[in-house]
């Protein structure tokens, strides 16, 4: 299967068709194409230009995977050290 060269901006929109449709499901992969796709793209400005749509695409990812891993508050790790 031959895959057609895609222009800077066939890119930018497909980065931008990536984050409206991607879902639960589809994120991590999503997000991988992306990446590639961000990449391989050539100017700054272009990069600049999609920024906010891969920032978006992260923090979905983050918000989805249900991260158990969060950052103690001081009062939290103050508590911990009065028990001991």
């Amino acid at each position: 299967m031959k895959l057609p060269m895609l222009s800077e901006q066939d890119k930018a929109a497909e980065i931008r068709r990536l984050y409206y449709s991607t879902t639960r499901q589809t994120i991590h992969k999503d997000l991988a194409r992306a990446l590639d796709l961000l990449k391989s793209m050539q100017g700054e400005p272009e990069r600049e230009r999609v920024a906010v749509y891969m920032d978006g695409l992260a923090q979905m990812r983050a918000d989805w995977s249900g991260r158990k891993h969060r950052r103690s508050s001081k009062s939290e790790v103050r508590s911990k050290k009065k028990s001991f």
